[in-house]
């Protein structure tokens, strides 16, 4: 079982530029950046033309850190305090489960553990701390 926490930066429409300032000022490789244009499209929420070349997701290894990064989305603001998350990424959907479960507890799910295209468990929950977490499972279900 594999369990990971990330720490994961939401930007105001400027990843790509902060992802090459870390690439230059701290040796950072890119290990995988998908912009909103190149997700799959969902026809109950259109793409602004504005968002298509905004990053969607993006992951960036500097040494041995793994960071990742998003922009916001055309209409979100990025306010003091919850520019940064943690991903907590595991590869067991139960687990996931369990933690997402466990971090609710007084606090605020601000997108309930759910499948996406692109986990089989996925979620958003601030923690009654005010802690941002987001709970990404990869692979297939199980």
């Amino acid at each position: 079982m594999t369990l990971k926490l990330i720490p994961y930066f939401v930007m105001n429409g400027n990843a790509k530029e902060a992802i090459q300032f870390y690439e230059k000022a701290l040796g950072a490789q890119v290990l995988f950046m998908q912009s909103f244009g190149e997700m799959p499209e969902n026809p109950e929420f259109p793409l602004p033309a504005e968002a298509k070349d905004l990053v969607s997701h993006a992951s960036i290894k500097v040494g041995e850190t793994d960071l990742m990064f998003s922009d916001t989305f055309p209409g979100q603001s990025v306010q003091s305090g919850n520019q940064v998350t943690i991903c907590i990424t595991t590869d067991n959907a139960d687990q996931a489960r369990q933690m997402f479960t466990a971090l609710q507890d007084g606090g605020q799910v601000t997108m309930p553990l759910q499948e996406t295209f692109f986990s089989p468990a996925y979620g958003n929950v601030t923690d009654k701390f005010g802690i941002s977490f987001q709970v990404f499972t990869e692979g297939k279900q199980h």
